[in-house]
């Protein structure tokens, strides 16, 4: 599905991200954490083709994405604030974007309302701009305008960050609900190594544009994420109940 082949960038000679190869498959839910300047967003702007590569190529169904614009119809992103458009209101970005995306008024307004709980009533109909939202709605009217138009990669970098907690769970169970499509292919970042342990099948660690670890999930994922990132081994709780 998604394919970096001696990937690396560099600025002024100093690389960033350097992987010899990288494989996801149709129906990951590929997780992706590591500290401040990992790489983990120029990894995402290389595979949306924000960014030109210094040397390597990556490929989208076997698509360059730097010299073809058809894998553009498979791919959804949310990477930041300007992935949207601030000046319109929420009611008018999610028309625009089902537009684009070949849905009409009636199959718009039947996706979002599935995401009602999700917004709280403080995002539709308010006649508020994106750009006056709080930092959390701007991002749940990102993310859920990610999912529009049933794409098959969809992107999210650190989609839980700015939630609060109840809308944090719910946007894990968001994504388990779109796990279960095994044709939808999900690359999420997040410095949250709860959220990515509960929600993804496959975990990368980058340190210093290099992958580090490339686990499948476990049941001892999250406590092998925290003594990677601690240096601290978690004991085993041997306390049974009388």
């Amino acid at each position: 599905m998604i394919q970096a082949i001696n990937l690396q960038k560099a600025y002024n000679g100093t690389t960033v991200l350097n992987l010899a190869e990288l494989k996801i498959e149709k129906g990951q839910i590929f997780g992706l954490v590591g500290n401040n300047g990992a790489g983990k967003t120029t990894l995402f702007s290389l595979v949306l083709d924000l960014i030109r590569a210094t040397r390597g190529k990556v490929m989208i169904n076997e698509i360059p994405v730097a010299k073809s614009e058809d894998w553009k119809e498979l791919v959804s992103a949310y990477i930041d604030e300007s992935f949207t458009i601030g000046y319109l209101t929420p009611d008018e970005y999610f028309s625009f974007i089902g537009e684009l995306r070949g849905m009409n008024a009636k199959d718009v307004s039947n996706f979002l309302e599935a995401y009602n709980d999700f917004f709280k009533d403080e995002i539709l109909g308010k006649k508020k701009f994106i750009r006056d939202l709080s930092k959390g709605n701007q991002k749940k009217v990102g993310v859920v305008g990610a999912l529009m138009g049933n794409p098959e990669v969809i992107i999210l970098d650190e989609p839980f960050a700015n939630l609060d907690p109840s809308s944090q769970y719910q946007l894990r169970n968001i994504i388990k609900e779109l796990s279960q499509h095994k044709e939808k292919t999900l690359l999420i970042s997040s410095h949250d190594l709860d959220h990515v342990a509960d929600v993804c099948s496959r975990i990368v660690i980058l340190e210093k544009g290099e992958i580090v670890r490339d686990v499948e999930k476990t049941d001892s994922t999250l406590a092998e994420l925290e003594e990677f990132f601690t240096g601290v081994k978690s004991e085993p709780d041997f306390l049974e109940e009388l």
